[in-house]
């Protein structure tokens, strides 16, 4: 039985809020973290490397809501981290306003926080269990020196209001709220400090159906007020399709496809972003019997293993041995940029024709 559709309680047709400016606020260049760890031999004089983002440039303007998909262990999260300066990258540019993040201490990134903050995957580990709602909302407006006093209490009752939390629940605590009433607590803490960007890290793959649509909308509601921009992190593609102007599929640490959210949908042209649509379900259950889905076969690859070629290789129904032996950049193409050779070709036969064999 297909999946419920999640967005169901809003219309598709609803208007979706469009980004203030062409300039970046946040622009990611070649990013890369990779995490040494020893393994094999005893013998062994130089530890093995996890790529666990190998490469990853992307821009978002003020506003706009850009999208990272892709299966678990690509590197969303590493990627967000890295953004937030939680993790230090291997190599690679950061700026958010033109500013450079990337390269500053702890104590030099906390002037940038304001301006850059995170909604966590978990809203049961990300909030402290021994303070009150109001001191969690209100802590970024002491730390960033934004309110204070009565003023300060206000603004969190204010905060509360308009992320759907009844203020007078300002003096409970996180155990006492459902999972989706936690993650509006996360967005309003997030909200507090006024940032130009929130990193949303899979902040809906915790929470019931029917409460991600709630959260969703909640995103975009506050979006075409308050013009922030979102790096939107998920792998429910249907999701992300709602939420986001454009859209980077990840595989292995690599964006292997960037592009305008509808026009992706529209003419993908990665394999792996042909393989991710077919397994989106469909609410027609004549149009879904007579889908054809792509089933990859092979191993899934690890990153703590080098591969001199297509990444995707193993698992490509139109892989070709003669070609695909190098790794293929992330070129500008029509209508679109992807990371393949074969960019465009239909895999829906090859990838029956390969789980035959």
């Amino acid at each position: 039985m297909p999946r419920p559709n999640p967005l169901n309680a809003r219309s598709t047709n609803s208007k979706m809020p469009q980004p203030e400016s062409d300039k970046p606020v946040l622009k990611v260049r070649n990013l890369k973290v990779h995490f040494p760890v020893r393994g094999g031999s005893w013998f062994k004089s130089q530890p093995d490397v996890v790529r666990a983002v190998d490469g990853v440039s992307f821009d978002v303007k003020p506003g706009e809501t850009f999208g990272l998909v892709g299966e678990s262990g690509c590197g969303k999260s590493t990627t967000a981290r890295a953004i937030m300066n939680l993790v230090k990258p291997t190599s690679g540019e950061i700026y958010l306003d033109g500013n450079r993040l990337d390269q500053l201490s702890a104590s030099n990134m906390r002037h940038y926080r304001r301006d850059l903050q995170m909604i966590f995957q978990d809203p049961y580990a990300s909030l402290n269990p021994r303070m009150t709602v109001g001191n969690i909302i209100g802590e970024p407006l002491s730390i960033f020196g934004l309110k204070s006093g009565v003023d300060k209490k206000l603004e969190v009752m204010r905060l509360m209001d308009i992320v759907g939390l009844n203020p007078r629940f300002v003096n409970r605590y996180p155990h006492e709220f459902s999972g989706g009433q936690r993650q509006r607590i996360g967005i309003a803490r997030a909200l507090a400090a006024r940032p130009k960007v929130i990193i949303c890290d899979e902040p809906i793959s915790a929470l019931d159906v029917s409460i991600q649509a709630q959260v969703i909308n909640l995103l975009m509601d506050l979006q075409q007020k308050l013009g922030v921009a979102y790096v939107f992190i998920a792998h429910d593609l249907s999701v992300v399709r709602h939420i986001s102007h454009r859209i980077g599929v990840m595989y292995l640490g690599r964006i292997v496809e960037l592009s305008e959210s509808q026009e992706m949908f529209r003419e993908p042209r990665h394999p792996y972003t042909q393989a991710l649509l077919s397994a989106i379900p469909v609410p027609d259950p004549d149009t879904e019997r007579k889908r054809k889905r792509i089933v990859l076969q092979g191993e899934v690859p690890s990153p703590d293993k080098f591969y001199p070629g297509c990444p995707f290789a193993d698992r490509c129904p139109i892989v070709r041995k003669d070609i695909c032996t190098t790794t293929p950049p992330l070129l500008e193409g029509k209508p679109h940029p992807a990371a393949c050779f074969f960019p465009g070709e239909s895999i829906v036969d090859a990838s029956v024709e390969q789980a035959k064999d």
